[in-house]
């Protein structure tokens, strides 16, 4: 597995506005998708794509358009939807799939409840949004998934991770073609499964905590 962690200074700003308590929930939102929308241009640096013949104002030139089938984007709810608008933003012609996962508050396992994908993979290079590399069992999962319906290419976009996260990723698709793209690696989980230092909860933070 490929896995790159963003160095870059305006990402690592970005974050340290998100990761404060005190910043507004609009900014937040604002935020996540700014920092997605950078994480996504090296996510998609081995997009797919044919060669097309264009022609402008003053020759014929060679240039290139998105292969199909089309990317396809899976936000897993309800985080990864506030990680959705930045991925679009740089690829407005991929097509979008979603995954519903909630994670035991008990257990810390997840459970699948939602699914709005093709069922057909094949070919397909899908691109997984999950705010936050926790434990690595929602995301492992939503791997798995994708795989299982043919996908045979996956990058998983995360803005922040965990070192337990990442050990599990790589322990669940070990086999398998799989570039994990964060935009930081934190110290670790606590006894309660959260990210430290973390930012709390991105989808309360993103969304409220109505359920």
């Amino acid at each position: 597995m490929e896995i790159f962690v963003a160095k870059h200074p305006l990402i690592t700003h970005k974050l340290s506005v998100l990761r404060d308590k005190n910043t507004s929930q609009p900014i937040f939102k604002q935020l996540i998708e700014e920092i997605m929308t950078l994480l996504a241009y090296e996510a998609t640096r081995e997009v797919r794509v044919s060669e097309i013949t264009v022609d402008t104002p003053v020759a014929t030139t060679t240039g290139v358009t998105l292969k199909t089938p089309l990317p396809l984007v899976v936000p897993i709810l309800r985080a990864g939807l506030g990680m959705l608008e930045g991925m679009m933003r740089l690829v407005p012609t991929a097509e979008v799939g979603f995954l519903g996962m909630v994670r035991s508050e008990e257990t810390h396992q997840p459970t699948t409840y939602a699914e709005r994908l093709p069922q057909n993979l094949t070919g397909r290079q899908c691109f997984v949004l999950d705010p936050m590399l926790a434990t690595g069992g929602s995301l492992a999962t939503a791997i798995e998934f994708l795989f299982k319906r043919g996908a045979d290419d996956v990058t998983a976009i995360c803005v922040l991770g965990t070192p337990e996260g990442v050990k599990q990723i790589q322990k669940t698709v070990s086999d398998k073609k799989v570039k994990l793209i964060l935009g930081a690696l934190d110290e670790g989980l606590n006894e309660q499964a959260f990210i430290v230092p973390g930012l709390g909860d991105a989808g309360d933070r993103l969304y409220g905590t109505a359920v």
